[in-house]
């Protein structure tokens, strides 16, 4: 009877599969321009950079998973570890982060779709328009239910590893038959003004560098939420996401190698929303990557309108938001959290005026407070400092307080050494830069307003 439910449940290999296609989305289509454009000819040293990170999160994320099997994972580990007060703040803020990505995926998917049809992907007007339309398509799809869902999560996975193995063998072919690389072009790039493209590389350049290439990696940390589902997920975790971002490391590594060997230039200065595409001049390569972009784009966007509402839901069963947000359809959809998180979802990438590389870092940066807290409840639950009850797992010193404190450790590094003036400055067309306060009012909607009316929320309920 044991054996049947095992055999049920996710084994290793499942679980890498699994978290190869909750990371390789739009990451990789859209940000590899936005990080040369940062480093040049170094880019390819940012992503295994980056990978290392993730790695170190990643084998964080898996360790608390060992202690607490509720779905939610970061928002469940710091209620267990920290209670409501912590943990109804990591809750909205990861919504908000959550519904961030969602919107980074999304202008992909907008800005792709529109240039394949020949409209204007910088306008603003049209985006816009182009973002509603997909957002009452992904209302549809997720009506309709579960089924649908796993089907087009299928696809786009053979679509965009597909796409993306084809591009590095196209790749290596073309360098093999032409002979010798263009990358030293990259670095005698100039802007109108004369001055050097590629900026002096400074601390502060790679830490953002490192920040793009970093969003190529997530969704690691959502992997485990699923662990009441995989066979000794206390065992197997902690092994499956590290393989797994090894995997994606080699993928990425070898896209950046490939892209900066053949044509640098058109990887720094091109205005297409695929990025990769641009790289080649063989029409039928580029048709196959925009298609591969396209099928992953949509297909993780459709992952994220089933993902993002649910932590939302997950709060509202918890009791601390209002609980209509965990009312379901008939087909299983909880619509108001949906709605909200798809307004969220739409409003943020417009106050960045549709910036893939502003949104792109934005949301990478929005998931860090996660970063922060897992790593500490983890070091909670190896000395049984938590607040609630956790799963009697097998402790490791090395797992439970010596990798999270190097993930703790470098993510405040970080987040020390963040460019946030830059991050929240628009270049107006003088060449001056400004605050972007439409940016500035959103974050502090999302992580100061949001959690204050939760806060006196949960107060009057008690």
């Amino acid at each position: 009877m044991g054996n049947n439910q095992n055999n049920q449940k996710m084994n290793f290999w499942s679980i890498v599969l699994l978290t190869i296609n909750s990371i390789i989305g739009t990451g990789i289509f859209l940000s590899p321009g936005a990080v040369a454009k940062l480093v040049g000819s170094k880019a390819a040293m940012i992503y295994l950079a980056a990978a290392a990170f993730a790695a170190v999160l990643a084998v964080t994320f898996a360790a608390a998973s060992k202690y607490v099997v509720k779905s939610g994972a970061a928002y469940a580990y710091s209620k267990a570890a920290f209670g409501d007060e912590v943990s109804s703040y990591v809750g909205i803020t990861r919504v908000v982060s959550a519904s961030i990505a969602w919107g980074v995926m999304a202008t992909g998917v907008v800005k792709t779709t529109l240039s394949i049809f020949g409209k204007d992907s910088s306008d603003i007007k049209i985006v816009t328009i182009g973002f509603i339309t997909l957002m009452l398509i992904l209302l549809i799809i997720n009506l309709i239910g579960t089924k649908l869902l796993t089907l087009i999560s299928n696809i786009s996975t053979i679509g965009k590893v597909g796409a993306l193995t084809i591009t590095i063998i196209a790749g290596i072919c073309i360098l093999i038959f032409s002979g010798g690389s263009h990358i030293e072009e990259m670095n005698l790039l100039k802007d109108a003004e004369g001055n050097n493209l590629i900026p002096t590389f400074t601390t502060s350049v790679f830490v953002t560098a490192l920040i793009g290439a970093f969003y190529a990696f997530t969704g690691f940390e959502s992997v485990a939420s699923g662990s009441a589902d995989m066979e000794e997920p206390e065992k197997n975790l902690p092994r499956a996401i590290p393989l797994a971002i090894v995997i994606i490391a080699c993928i990425y590594f070898g896209i950046v190698f490939v892209s900066m060997y053949i044509d640098p230039v058109a990887m720094v200065t091109s205005k297409e929303p695929v990025v990769l595409a641009s790289i080649f001049k063989n029409q039928l390569l580029q048709k196959i990557i925009i298609i591969g972009a396209l099928m992953s784009m949509f297909g993780i966007n459709v992952a994220a309108s089933f993902h993002t509402p649910r932590v939302f839901e997950a709060m509202a069963n918890e009791k601390q938001i209002p609980e209509f947000f965990a009312k379901r359809t008939k087909g299983g959809l909880p619509l108001t959290s949906f709605l909200l998180t798809a307004v969220i979802a739409v409003v943020i990438p417009l106050a960045f005026n549709y910036n893939m590389s502003g949104i792109i870092i934005i949301s990478s940066i929005s998931r860090f407070i996660q970063f922060v807290i897992v790593p500490l409840a983890v070091i909670s639950f190896f000395y049984g400092k938590n607040k609630e009850e956790v799963l009697q797992a097998n402790k490791s010193f090395m797992m439970d307080v010596i990798v999270p404190i190097i993930a703790l450790l470098l993510t405040v590094l970080l987040l020390v050494k963040f460019n946030w003036a830059q991050q929240f400055s628009t270049k107006l067309d003088d060449g001056t830069t400004t605050l972007n306060i439409k940016a500035v009012v959103s974050m502090v909607i999302g992580y100061v307003i949001l959690p204050i009316c939760l806060r006196i929320y949960m107060r009057g309920k008690k």
